[in-house]
């Protein structure tokens, strides 16, 4: 396992999830004055990336206009994707 700054245009999140407006909008403004603390999770699969966590912090970085986001990378393979999917 890995963290790095990964483009967030790399990150396929194949589930849909419903964020919680208010968390958006306080991790806006956390993330917009001391920088992103806590990584997100991410599966490589491939050489793709899969994002089925960190919902809040995704979308937060996304509306600040990030190109970049922190993510803990762990490669797996396609069958732990297709558990995740499940």
């Amino acid at each position: 396992m890995r963290v790095e700054e990964i483009p967030l245009d790399r990150i396929k999140r194949p589930l849909p999830r419903q964020n919680d407006p208010e968390k958006v909008k306080f991790l806006m403004e956390s993330i917009a004055q001391i920088g992103q603390q806590e990584p997100i999770d991410v599966l490589e699969v491939e050489g793709q990336y899969y994002g089925f966590s960190g919902c809040h912090r995704y979308e937060a970085c996304q509306r600040l206009g990030k190109k970049t986001i922190l993510a803990r990378i762990r490669k797996a393979p396609k069958s732990v994707l297709k558990m995740h999917m499940a």
